[in-house]
């Protein structure tokens, strides 16, 4: 699992965000991975590790070579415990710049960020592995792999030992491979160098954030219908087809509906987004068509901190300026970053499950409760509203698509296939997904 790639991504708190600049290899001696790690507010610092010590099934180390210690050395060890379990032990060994001072004043902090950071990395292993388990490899092509879900979603499908195709813009300078250009203007595609390809997975899109002109509603509505329709097109084509494409949609299908409680068979919306939806899960019928099973990924408010609406909000949350949005009663329909990868992973896995599939967990919240949950995590006062009018006159349409108006949604279909939530109440996903 560690030496496959994708484990660095995996392992990274959402609380602390790392890119990874360059790598070469993977754990073997003299592989290398240099990072971009932050530190404190705007500061970020480069660090090289390079590994060592390698034994096949038992050890591996990695030695920081250039970055924020004076020194720093992490040696992951492996013990077998029965066939098919083990214990993993990580021992680091580390001094801060400027000890033994640098220890007095902040030693405490470090050690802090230490025990969040692998507390997250150990439970993140287990739960990885336990979704890996008795699955057979597959090769999956996907389309927005650079974005907030897709990033993570590789990562967990290649440490699972999947191969992950990227299908990128022609001319792409995007480090991810293996890779194949795609236009989505085409309605052709060539897969044929990498064999059978078991699943399509389509996440790209244009962000929905942002003033809403003729324009950017043009590219909105486009970016999800239009291409899903080619890439459908593409693949009804293949010689050989995908057996899945799993279409990313979203839980705005619904339009505006109060507190009405709404499943997969709930009626659709009339609205700008409702109907960007219902044209979008319908551009993949030339898919469906050709005996390729469909699942329409209707997602809710994806929470981390490393992206999307959550990452927005936080400025605001920590500096004790947040609050209640509009009147507060409109629900949100949330899911953490880690259950909708493990969702989509799940609906990847069981042939079962076609048509709409609301990614949201089972604990929609009002934004009133939602503000006050995030509040209460964060240890922040939550007394500064944003009126209906402010929110409309800051953001346009999109106040009342995407902040106004609200959903009751419930996972009916994961929740009725046996899939199992990581975070199936608000509190616990906040805390754990802002390190708390």
């Amino acid at each position: 699992w560690h030496a496959r790639h994708g484990a660095l991504e995996r392992l990274c708190p959402p609380w602390e965000p790392v890119t990874v600049v360059a790598r070469t290899g993977s754990i073997r001696d003299g592989d290398r991975v240099t990072l971009r790690v932050k530190l404190l507010g705007p500061l970020h610092a480069t660090w090289v590790a390079q590994h060592q010590d390698f034994i096949e099934g038992s050890q591996f180390r990695d030695v920081q070579i250039a970055g924020p210690f004076s020194k720093w050395e992490h040696t992951h060890s492996l013990t077998p415990l029965t066939d098919d379990t083990c214990t993993l032990e990580d021992n680091i060994r580390y001094a801060l710049p400027l000890a033994p001072l640098s220890t007095l004043v902040s030693g405490w902090f470090v050690q802090r960020k230490l025990d969040r950071m692998f507390a997250w990395r150990h439970a993140v292993t287990q739960r990885d592995l336990r979704l890996h388990a008795g699955v057979k490899p597959m090769t999956i092509a996907m389309t927005g792999s650079s974005g907030l879900i897709g990033r993570s979603l590789a990562a967990l499908l290649t440490t699972g030992g999947h191969r992950v195709i990227h299908l990128v813009r022609p001319g792409s300078k995007s480090l991810q491979q293996p890779s194949v250009p795609w236009d989505p203007a085409s309605t052709s595609i060539d897969l044929t160098k990498f064999g059978d390809v078991d699943a399509v997975i389509h996440l790209a899109g244009e962000p929905i954030v942002g003033r809403w002109t003729a324009e950017k509603k043009r590219r909105i509505h486009e970016s999800r219908a239009r291409t899903t329709a080619n890439l459908s097109a593409a693949l009804a084509k293949l010689p050989v087809r995908p057996r899945a494409l799993l279409v990313a949609s979203a839980v705005g299908i619904y339009g505006n509906r109060g507190d009405e409680v709404l499943s997969e068979s709930s009626s659709l919306g009339d609205d700008f987004m409702s109907n960007v939806g219902r044209d979008w899960e319908s551009a993949a019928d030339p898919a469906r068509q050709a005996g390729i099973r469909v699942a329409h990924l209707r997602l809710g408010i994806v929470l981390t901190p490393s992206g999307g609406a959550l990452a927005k909000m936080l400025p605001a949350f920590n500096m004790g300026v947040g609050g209640v949005v509009g009147s507060g009663k409109q629900y949100w329909s949330w899911i953490t970053l880690e259950d909708a990868i493990a969702s989509i992973y799940h609906v990847l896995r069981h042939d079962s499950i076609q048509g709409p599939v609301n990614l949201v967990a089972p604990d929609a919240a009002t934004n009133r409760r939602f503000t006050k949950t995030l509040g209460s995590v964060l240890r922040r006062p939550t007394i500064f509203p944003l009126p209906a009018f402010v929110a409309r006159a800051l953001f346009g349409e999109l106040a009342d698509a995407a902040l106004l108006a609200g959903q009751r949604v419930t996972p009916t279909v994961l929740q009725q296939s046996g899939y199992s939530f990581i975070h199936s109440d608000l509190p616990t996903a906040l805390k754990e997904m802002l390190g708390r």
